[in-house]
């Protein structure tokens, strides 16, 4: 009976070791340092769920604001001469005169950036180039970058349009044509004329360059 007894104690002890390693085998299968393979799963959920999720809403938005950068790096970017003192007086005589001018959008452009509005001239520009496509597939391509870039709510450069214009843009985009954003382009062209205009007008900003050219004139 004692070689019995001796015989399933080695049993019962066998038998613990084997679950005993069989329970570590998911600890080690897991985190290291971590026991528990719920907390393993917990850990790999959080990631999967949360931490992938978040990562990539923050890759989205370092590339928005990287493409955002990219064109306020190149504000003043049109290649054009200085503006002489008749094209700055002639800025003051209307506003179709100062957007016909490359220098005036881009003193005009720099003033919208301090009022936080910039994205009005950068669509209006986008649409000018836009009109000029002809093929077919870059008419497409571009039309969906200037609707995501300026036109969807997501977008932190979205322009103020109202919601007969924007439904009309989004019946539009099922067949994009270079005259897809033309309504948009006035509506933001009327906006920034009845609004910002009159206060760059008035801006030390435009006040100083007509003032440094009137000094530099050879009539002065």
């Amino acid at each position: 009976m004692g070689s019995e007894r001796m015989e399933m104690r080695k049993r019962q002890m066998s038998v613990q070791q084997e679950s005993a390693a069989g329970g570590a085998a998911p600890a080690q299968q897991g985190q290291p340092g971590q026991a528990n393979p719920r907390g393993s799963n917990a850990c790999c959920f959080c990631w999967c769920c949360c931490c992938s999720c978040s990562w990539n809403e923050d890759r989205d938005e370092r590339n928005r604001k990287a493409s955002y950068d990219v064109k306020e790096g190149t504000a003043d970017c049109e290649d054009c001469p200085k503006p002489t003192l008749e094209d700055v007086r002639s800025w003051g005589q209307s506003f179709d005169k100062l957007m016909c001018c490359p220098a005036g959008r881009n003193s005009f452009r720099q003033f919208l950036r301090t009022e936080f509005s910039e994205e009005n001239m950068l669509f209006w520009l986008a649409c000018e180039e836009f009109t000029k496509e002809a093929n077919k597939s870059a008419i497409e391509e571009k039309a969906r970058v200037i609707y995501e870039d300026y036109i969807s709510i997501l977008s932190p450069k979205e322009v103020s349009l109202d919601s007969r214009v924007r439904e009309a843009i989004n019946r539009n985009m099922l067949e994009p044509t270079s005259h897809t954003f033309d309504d948009a382009q006035l509506q933001i062209y009327t906006l920034m004329q009845r609004d910002s205009y009159p206060r760059y007008m008035n801006s030390p900003a435009y006040k100083n360059l007509l003032n440094t050219l009137s000094e530099q004139s050879p009539e002065s």
